[in-house]
């Protein structure tokens, strides 16, 4: 009888731990029912079951496993067996997984070899690849200059000076191929750009241009402009070309405005340089006088010491004398006459 008590004593308590253990996995799995419950049986009933601990697992990893599930039927509908850890790994690394799966299916309906590996890649790289695939089946159009960038047209000079204003529409598909490391759609714009210029600069006339406009998407389109992008160019249309300033005479009024502007300083220069010799001709011309008064000054010291020395009679002196008086009288004879009137 003392077992029995002892043993009814200690199964009290090992009842209550039990019941209250039971109780607690019960409330567990009413959790889980009621957080994965619906998700299971959508998954379950669409083909693409999931297990409760792969949600559970999820959930710890603090991946959205509705995004998942969601992908993974829409996948399985489409014929497309993709793992809910693929799934995961990719959206862990950061990725888009809906829009992977959409560009799976897309590519799927479109005949376009596109693996999970490449979407994943392409679009862990930045790049959208559902956009990839839907410009790869329905092809784009690309303005050339981008209006949004603030240039309308693709301005260039002929060689015969007159602008010319261009505008270019580009149809190009997505290369999937070379999606990932291949040029964006500014390089596109910016060769399409740099093909216009060059095509009507090396046109003798701009009335050529205008005449026969296609000739520039011949050449353009000819130089494997695509080259090294993420498209393939299918054409180039020029939608517009317009007739701009005349370039080559707004050059030459330039030209002519800086030859005059020279040729003012050059006589300017020549001005002062003739100003300059005939200041110093004119110095050099008193200078000359200072020495002629200099040396007349030494004739009547010379006339003494010819005097003192026996050199030079009395009358000798006078026939200088008269002979300078002769030399005044015919040169006063000479001068003109000054008008009176004046």
């Amino acid at each position: 009888m003392l077992d029995m008590s002892v043993l009814l004593a200690v199964s009290g308590p090992v009842r209550v731990g039990l019941s209250i253990a039971a109780g607690i996995v019960a409330l567990v799995l009413v959790l889980i029912a009621l957080s994965f419950g619906r998700l299971w049986i959508q998954a379950l009933v669409s083909g693409a079951s999931v297990s409760i601990l792969e949600l559970i697992g999820m959930m710890l990893r603090k991946v959205p496993a509705r995004a998942i599930v969601e992908s993974r039927i829409a996948a399985k509908k489409a014929g497309l067996d993709l793992t809910t850890s693929f799934l995961e790994s990719h959206y862990l690394a950061g990725g888009r997984v809906l829009n992977v799966v959409k560009a799976l299916i897309a590519a799927d309906r479109a005949n376009i070899e596109l693996s999970y590996a490449t979407a994943t890649a392409i679009d862990l790289a930045g790049r959208d690849i559902l956009d990839a695939v839907r410009t790869s089946v329905n092809p784009k159009v690309i303005d050339c200059p981008d209006p949004t960038k603030g240039k309308e047209t693709v301005d260039a000079v002929a060689q015969d000076g007159i602008q010319l204003k261009a505008k270019a529409r580009v149809t190009v598909r997505a290369n999937i191929a070379r999606l990932i490391g291949g040029a964006t759609e500014e390089t596109i714009i910016a060769r399409v750009g740099e093909g216009i210029v060059t095509t009507i600069g090396s046109s003798i006339s701009h009335k050529s241009v205008l005449e026969n406009p296609d000739n520039i998407s011949k050449a353009v389109l000819s130089k494997g402009l695509d080259a090294g992008t993420a498209f393939e160019i299918l054409s180039i249309d020029i939608a517009d070309v317009d007739v701009g300033e005349n370039i080559g005479a707004q050059l030459q009024k330039a030209q002519a405005l800086a030859d005059q502007e020279r040729a003012k300083a050059e006589a300017e220069r020549r001005r002062s340089m003739a100003i300059a010799r005939e200041q110093e001709m004119r110095a050099l011309v008193q200078e000359n006088r200072a020495k002629v008064v200099l040396a007349e000054a030494k004739v009547p010291l010379a006339i003494a010491d010819a005097f003192k020395a026996g050199n030079l009679g009395i009358m000798d002196y006078y026939r200088l004398k008269n002979i300078g008086a002769d030399t005044a009288m015919r040169e006063s004879i000479a001068q003109p006459k000054k008008d009176s009137s004046s």
